[in-house]
């Protein structure tokens, strides 16, 4: 807000001289950021006249604060002692904050959260905190004990332009029957369809990544879509005006979308100019599509999943705009993007994708086609209250698929059957039985109750062990057609975790239990993360993995080689052999690329030998 308005200090709200206690931050968060600016008390609008709304699940008060206590519940009157390595040591001023409210406001603003490249707001001498860097310290505060680790920006973006290019051009060749092999042939063809058309294609494209994290590759993701759209001359406003090469340079540094003027000075967005108001909204409103409807991610962490939520709510709220109707004096409603990042352990799920589930929507009466609607108006739900009563119904039919299906599972209907023939024993009768009768009745009596109860501990111990499974069968209806069939994603993306598989205890019984064919007891927990994600892909689908290296020679890696060839085509692999790819882990990597089709026996491999080569890494 401060770099849309020249940094005039009227907007700037997050100092203790605005804000004088943790009641005052509560304030800030509930009855300011989570209110529309007509909800508002007066006193809230004269205290705070700028904060726009933003509509966001992260101000609402969670389940343990209701149930606890809210910020508010904090004192501000205890000093907060200094950390000698504190960055407000260097700062200009020295004297020590006098609460710890002050010293968290000081210590943001000791930092440039704001910069894009201009600086023209904020002090040069400021430690800039750009996304990426924002990205790693979520990534940091996260931990690696589910085994992720942080990768680098070099390697997601590389990732990122090598998968999703092929899937763009895929789409375009299956729906068009072109015969396009890199972006430059898809430019050349695109002109001979419309600009409505190629985008309605673009914009149909699928990407998950079953490992979410913090949410790098997905913010990577949603960079590239954006320049692959304007490498492609499809990337248009709202009027359907072309975002033109000649007027604007759209590229990728450091893992941030950059955007220049011709004359190569950087974009800045100044609410009240014309041509600046259209192209902020028209990356709005891209990045909003793209993460509504072509970006997905799980993680079994839900310290990572609100993270992720965080991260690309960040970078949809860098390119907010002030809205006309409201004469430029509120920023746009930000949607409800939450709902596409999915807590749950993606390798766990008990209901298989390929299984046939019309009966079960007839039975129900759920309609695929509403159930999609329900999720689409989730997100753009104006308020809270619509919000809520959206996501109630969605989670009213999720309970009603997961039980047509539950009804489906060999051993529900096992328990069924033996319970329907003891309620046939114990019915009624007009002719009573005999001794002998009683006797074989009793003895059968007791071996199905014998039999109920030991399938009873079994489906409440799967219960348990299933608890944090994500059904990827019901969670995601822009996944399923109207007859509920699985469709599968376009992209699967990622570096899955590495943890071996003999270290995990019960943990790798429940995953033996799935049947993965790649799965062996000395293995590593990433190798079922190939078989998982081919899964998950559309036939022709592209995943790109970045993993150890093991599988290659390793024992335990005959599983996966044998599938690669088998189920998959692989296209790319680079192996980075000693080279250390990860500052805080020394396993050895390589990046696979793979289509879910038949063996080609065409593939494109290398070793980079040096840190230096990391740059060099092109499509």
């Amino acid at each position: 807000m401060l770099s849309y308005h020249n940094g005039n200090p009227d907007y700037r709200f997050l100092t203790i001289d605005k804000i004088h206690d943790f009641d005052g931050l509560n304030d800030l968060f509930f009855k300011v950021l989570a209110r529309d600016v007509d909800a508002r008390t007066e006193s809230i609008k004269n205290d705070f006249p700028h904060v726009p709304y933003l509509n966001s699940s992260l101000f609402e008060k969670t389940e343990l604060e209701k149930n606890t206590f809210g910020i508010n519940a904090i004192s501000a009157r205890v000093p907060l002692p200094l950390l000698s390595c504190s960055i407000l040591k260097k700062a200009k001023h020295t004297a020590p904050p006098r609460s710890t409210l002050e010293y968290l406001f000081r210590f943001l603003d000791a930092y440039d959260f704001a910069s894009t490249g201009d600086g023209a707001v904020e002090d040069n001498d400021k430690t800039l905190i750009n996304a990426s860097v924002l990205g790693l310290i979520f990534e940091k505060i996260n931990g690696h004990k589910d085994g992720s680790v942080f990768t680098p920006g070099v390697i997601t973006m590389y990732m990122c332009r090598e998968a999703i290019s092929r899937t763009v051009i895929d789409k375009f060749n299956d729906r068009y029957g072109w015969r396009c092999t890199s972006v430059s042939d898809l430019y050349n063809r695109i002109d001979n369809i419309s600009v409505s058309e190629a985008n309605e294609t673009f914009d149909n494209i699928k990407i998950c990544d079953p490992a979410v994290g913090s949410g790098h590759f997905l913010v990577s993701a949603l960079n590239e879509m954006i320049y692959l759209k304007y490498s492609l001359g499809i990337l248009v406003d709202s009027a359907g005006q072309r975002i033109r090469k000649t007027d604007y340079t759209i590229t990728i540094d450091n893992d941030e979308l950059v955007i220049s003027l011709y004359d190569g000075s950087f974009f800045s967005y100044i609410p009240s100019n014309p041509e600046c108001q259209r192209i902020q909204e028209t990356i709005f409103q891209e990045k909003r599509r793209i993460i509504e409807h072509s970006l997905f991610g799980v993680d079994i962490n839900p310290n990572s999943v609100k993270i992720c939520q965080l991260r690309l709510w960040i970078e949809l709220l860098k390119n907010t705009y002030y809205t006309a109707d409201s004469g430029y004096t509120q920023l746009e409603t930000l949607p409800n993007i939450d709902i596409n990042i999915k807590c749950g352990n993606s390798l766990l799920y008990r209901f298989d994708i390929t299984d046939n589930i019309q009966q079960i929507l007839h039975d129900t009466g759920i309609s695929i086609a509403k159930y999609r609607e329900t999720v689409f108006s989730y997100k753009n739900a104006p308020d809270k209250l619509v919000k809520r009563e959206m996501n109630g119904f969605i989670h009213n039919i999720k309970t009603k698929l997961a039980d047509g299906i539950t009804g489906q599972l060999p051993e529900i209907r096992q328990l069924t059957s033996l319970r329907n023939q003891l309620f046939a024993i114990d019915a009624p009768r007009l002719i009573p039985y005999t001794d002998k009768e009683l006797t074989i009745i009793s003895k059968k009596r007791d071996k199905l109750t014998k039999d109920i109860q030991e399938i009873e501990n079994r489906i409440e111990e799967k219960r348990s062990i299933y608890a944090n499974a994500l059904e990827w069968r019901i969670e995601y209806p822009e996944l399923l057609d109207d007859s509920g069939s699985f469709i599968g994603f376009d992209c699967i993306i990622g570096n899955p975790p590495y943890i071996q598989l003999q270290k995990m205890g019960i943990d790798a019984d429940a995953l033996s239990d799935m049947k993965y064919q790649v799965f062996t007891r000395t293995g590593d927990i990433y190798c079922l993360f190939y078989e998982l994600g081919t899964s998950l892909l559309r036939h022709g689908g592209t995943l790109c993995f970045i993993t150890s290296n093991k599988w290659m020679r390793a024992g335990y890696g005959e599983a996966l080689r044998r599938f690669l060839i088998a189920d998959t085509d692989p296209l790319v692999l680079i192996d980075f052999a000693g080279t250390k790819i990860f500052d805080s882990a020394t396993v050895d990597t390589n990046i696979l690329l793979l289509r879910k089709s038949s063996f080609s026996r065409s593939l494109t491999a290398c070793t980079v030998t040096g840190r230096d080569c990391l740059d060099k890494l092109v499509v």
